[in-house]
C-alpha cells in the first residue's frame, strides 16, 4: 500500500483552491470549478502523489514537471475560454493542463514531443474521462497546422521568443498565453491578436522546463 487510498483528494482539492488560488487572485468561476472537480493525483506518479496539491511543480519524470497549480489556474484564466473554443496546448507532459483545459472548453489538442510522455498523457486523461482532448506526439513549437487555425494557444515550456508558428496558427480574435525568456527565469506572456492587431502583456513571471524543439532551446533526438 502506498499510503494515498484513505486521504480525502476533494477536501485536499478544496484547500488547495482556496489558499493557493483565490487568495492569489485566481477569480474565474470556471477555472476555479473545473479545479475543484479534475482530481490532479491522477496526473502524478504514484511515487509522488503525496504531494499532489503542494504549492510547487512536481517531476514526472525525463526530466519534466506537472506545474505548480496557481500556474496552471493563471494561465487557463488568462485564456478567459467560454466553452466553445478550439485550444492547442503545446507541451502535454502528464496531461494535467490538457484535461483542465478539457473541462472548460470544446475541444483541445494537446502536443507532447516525448513519446513516453505522450502515452501518459493519453491514458491519465482517458482515466480522468475526458473525451473531448487529443494528445499528438510531435514538435508542439511547430504548432498542429492540420487543425489550424486556434481560437487560443496554451504553451507549458519557456520558449526563447514566441514561435512564430504559433502565431501563425492563432486566429482572429485569438490568445496564446506563453512563457517566454532565458533558460532561468520567464515571463509568462499573454498575446491576443483582434482585428488584424497583435498585443502583449505580462501576467507574471514564472520558471518552466525549455521547450523542446525546431522553434525551442533544444534540438535533440526526438525532434530531428
Amino acid at each position: 500500500m502506498d499510503g494515498t487510498f484513505d486521504i480525502d483528494w476533494g477536501a485536499r482539492r478544496e484547500q488547495m483552491v482556496e489558499k493557493q488560488l483565490v487568495r492569489r487572485g485566481i477569480n474565474d468561476p470556471r477555472v476555479l470549478a473545473a479545479m475543484r472537480e479534475l482530481p490532479r493525483e491522477l496526473f502524478v506518479p504514484a511515487s509522488r502523489r503525496l504531494f499532489s496539491y503542494n504549492d510547487e511543480p512536481i517531476s514526472i519524470g525525463h526530466g519534466q514537471t506537472i506545474s505548480q497549480p496557481y500556474i496552471t489556474a493563471l494561465m487557463a484564466q488568462c485564456l478567459e475560454l467560454k466553452g466553445s473554443e478550439k485550444v492547442l496546448e503545446v507541451g502535454a507532459g502528464c496531461g494535467y493542463h490538457a484535461a483542465l483545459l478539457g473541462r472548460l472548453t470544446a475541444e483541445v489538442i494537446a502536443m507532447e514531443i516525448l513519446p513516453d510522455l505522450a502515452a501518459m498523457a493519453r491514458e491519465n486523461i482517458a482515466a480522468a474521462g475526458l473525451q473531448n482532448v487529443r494528445v499528438v506526439c510531435g514538435d508542439g513549437s511547430l504548432g498542429y497546422p492540420d487543425a489550424m487555425p486556434f481560437d487560443c494557444i496554451s504553451v507549458a515550456a519557456a520558449a526563447p521568443e514566441i514561435p512564430p508558428a504559433l502565431l501563425d496558427q492563432l486566429a482572429d480574435p485569438g490568445r496564446l498565453v506563453v512563457p517566454v525568456g532565458s533558460l532561468s527565469e520567464q515571463t509568462l506572456l499573454l498575446v491576443t491578436r483582434s482585428e488584424g492587431r497583435i498585443t502583449q502583456r505580462a501576467a507574471a513571471y514564472c520558471r518552466f522546463v525549455p521547450l523542446l524543439g525546431g522553434k525551442g532551446w533544444v534540438l535533440n533526438e526526438h525532434t530531428r
